[in-house]
């Protein structure tokens, strides 16, 4: 069984545990979560969460819950770089937008090649960064960390450098460029409601935008000090 290939199905459960343990930052994961983030029903999370015990690539006690183990931590890292690779290219040499990529990538993670995707990265020039912004792991599983904090926790008159976004949504990226909001834009808080938290925001130094609490919580920006 340890040397079986991973169905897409096992791959897909693998990179959704990490997903919920990287925002969750707890110990183990509810079975909910996982149904939730699959869209599934959790009677059958619990059952794929068996089948991968017994792979050893995740940790599962009833009530408790469920964590990767670090021989499913480096399966989920290396699936995640393949996705994120494959998403520099289609946007970087086939020109894809940055909306349309994710379900292409989808398909292409699951190829089990390791040669192909160490010649993607050196064709890429070993980007640390996706299109979304999200952090890319090298061969080993280590990430670069680019210090984002969400836009409604920073404060009237503060900047920052539009480095990524916490919505994936097809919607919220095209909203975002119907605003012509892109990666490495500059964003300066005008002013900040005290009422609801929404905020008025300058982009690029050249036009102005309201964002409500839920967009701007969804924006990561790396703050400039001093400006």
């Amino acid at each position: 069984m340890e040397n079986t290939p991973l169905s897409h199905t096992e791959q897909n459960y693998i990179k959704a545990i990490f997903k919920v343990q990287e925002l969750t930052r707890a110990e183990a994961v509810a079975t909910n979560d996982i149904a939730e983030r699959l869209q599934t029903q959790p009677a059958t999370v619990t059952d794929m969460i068996k089948r991968l015990a017994e792979k050893k690539i995740v940790t599962y006690k009833k009530y408790y819950g469920v964590r990767l183990t670090a021989k499913g931590e480096k399966i989920a890292l290396d699936i995640i770089r393949k996705h994120r690779l494959w998403e520099v290219f289609l946007v970087s040499k086939l020109h894809f937008k940055w909306d349309e990529v994710h379900v292409i990538a989808e398909q292409l993670e699951h190829i089990h090649s390791d040669e192909l995707i160490a010649r993607l990265d050196d064709f890429l020039g070993h980007p640390k960064f996706d299109p979304h912004g999200d952090a890319i792991p090298d061969k080993h599983g280590n990430m670069s960390h680019s210090n984002a904090v969400p836009l409604n926790t920073m404060g009237k008159k503060q900047s920052g450098v539009f480095c990524g976004v916490a919505n994936h949504e097809d919607r919220f990226l095209q909203y975002l460029d119907s605003l012509d909001l892109h990666l490495g834009a500059t964003i300066y808080i005008e002013s900040v409601n005290a009422y609801d938290a929404s905020c008025k925001v300058k982009i690029n130094n050249t036009h102005s935008e309201f964002f409500s609490p839920q967009i701007a919580s969804c924006i990561l920006v790396k703050p400039l000090y001093g400006k």
